[in-house]
């Protein structure tokens, strides 16, 4: 099904139903367990689908209900990392202390499907495209400790060939969209440099359906930038890569639109809501973000999306934002025509 101009979608995660699960910043506790918790997913994920399609989403995600964590959900699949046994580490530049992030214990090797199934579930229960997301070699390297290679960019080539086999199985199982989640890339333009656009590179290979690289500018909800980069020095790396779009947060962070100038020929996924707590803009200001744009990016390639994951606003805030977005890109379609 192709995608209309100003096709709305999220970046990947809602929130999660209170009977279902508790959070903490990022990080999900399940209440249930065992038989109770499989057909709890399943309904959740249901639960958020539907939600999508009632409200207009014209790209749908699975809202990650089955992740306790988005990054260590996938490493708990792969070959070569300890999750249990965890080692303090500071990682996206911190300045609030040491995280116990999982170990690298050995090669990283993709030993089977990691979330394909999770993606057939989700077919099973719409009929509109869906996207499925991962998390980046760059973002996997930084949120791990390594014992077993010595050698960041070594590592993050074995992540990058096991990523690439899972958007492969992907792709094969008939996934729309598959976006790779780079927080950390934000974080550290040199290593982007040096090693971290080589890894998203070859993650790509192989893949012919659109890929899309999220550029996280900082988490919801902390009411400051996180790191001292911004985005064009990283555009410019990333779009010597095969990635066919760009993840980017304009809410919050106030760039400037015309930097959008240099990804005319790709795919723009524009942060125009801001995922934090609380209520979402007025339809006007989002509609205005996504007119400036508009500018520099042609309609078709233009997708509206929150600045990032919904996971931590409530189901009411998280609700009311996607409303507003879809309601945003009527207004800009209707003056287009």
């Amino acid at each position: 099904m192709p995608l209309p101009p100003l096709a709305t979608t999220t970046v990947g995660s809602f929130p999660r139903p209170l009977w279902l699960a508790e959070r903490q910043r990022t990080e999900v506790r399940f209440r249930l367990a065992d038989e109770a918790l499989r057909e709890g997913l399943d309904d959740a994920t249901i639960v958020v689908l539907h939600e999508q399609e009632r409200l207009g989403l014209d790209l749908l995600t699975d809202g990650e209900q089955r992740r306790p964590h988005f990054i260590e959900y996938v490493l708990a699949g792969l070959e070569g990392f300890d999750l249990t046994d965890r080692r303090p580490k500071a990682i996206r530049r911190r300045k609030s202390g040491a995280l116990d992030v999982p170990r690298v214990i050995g090669p990283v090797r993709w030993r089977h499907p990691l979330v394909v199934d999770d993606l057939r579930f989700a077919r099973q229960h719409t009929a509109r495209p869906l996207k499925m997301a991962l998390p980046g070699p760059l973002t996997v390297v930084d949120s791990t400790y390594d014992e077993a290679y010595g050698d960041e960019a070594a590592l993050a080539r074995d992540v990058a060939a096991a990523l690439n086999q899972e958007l492969l199985a992907l792709q094969a199982a008939g996934c729309d969209v598959l976006q790779l989640d780079e927080p950390a890339m934000t974080r550290y333009h040199e290593k982007v440099a040096a090693y971290g656009a080589e890894a998203l590179d070859r993650c790509l290979e192989g893949v012919t359906v659109p890929t899309i690289v999220h550029l996280c500018y900082g988490y919801p909800g902390t009411g400051t930038l996180q790191h001292e980069y911004t985005y064009p020095a990283l555009l410019a790396l990333l779009r010597q890569t095969r990635i066919t779009g760009f993840s980017l947060e304009f809410a919050r962070s106030g760039y400037d639109p015309a930097l959008l100038r240099a990804c005319a020929d790709r795919i723009v996924m524009l942060g125009c809501v801001d995922p934090s707590p609380g209520p979402p803009e007025p339809v006007a200001v989002v509609a205005e973000r996504a007119r400036a744009v508009l500018a520099y990016v042609a309609p078709e390639r233009l997708w509206l999306a929150p600045d990032c994951g919904l996971m931590m606003a409530s189901r009411e805030q998280a609700l009311a934002k996607v409303r507003t977005l879809v309601a945003a890109a009527a207004a800009v379609r209707a003056s287009l025509a």
